[in-house]
């Protein structure tokens, strides 16, 4: 197995995705090993603003490492790119952070129990049925 390294891949279906890869000879084929791999699309707002949306490659996963065959490859570019390496690195980053279980704070909305917020809403509902 070589040395992994960063790389665009454009696969066969379609899907351009970055990770970081690395090659490993299996017999007689060889199978690339993706850590991470993340689809970028370039975002344009109203204002002329360009920024990027970074989505894992597979969205229903939560695996970081995939094996796919050089086959399934039209080209792979390596990356040189600092920036992309950051925006990937920072990806990773990020997403590990949220594994398994997210904080919740008062930023994300009202915290309160079940009870509390049933109580809440029942005297919502009640309260718009007599306004009627």
């Amino acid at each position: 197995m070589e040395d992994d390294f960063y790389a665009t891949l454009k696969l066969k279906s379609g899907e351009e995705i970055f990770a970081r890869v690395a090659a490993s000879e299996e017999e007689d084929r060889t199978m690339l090993i993706i850590h991470n791999p993340i689809c970028i699309s370039e975002i344009k707002t109203k204002a002329g603003l360009v920024g990027y949306k970074v989505e894992p490659w597979l969205k229903t996963s939560k695996e970081d490492m995939f094996i796919i065959n050089l086959e399934s490859v039209i080209t792979m570019s390596e990356c040189q790119d600092t920036e992309m390496m950051v925006l990937h690195q920072q990806f990773v980053h990020d997403t590990g952070d949220t594994k398994g279980s997210s904080r919740i704070n008062r930023r994300m909305g009202y915290i309160s129990s079940v009870n509390d917020a049933k109580d809440i809403l029942e005297k919502i509902y009640k309260n718009s049925n007599n306004k009627s």
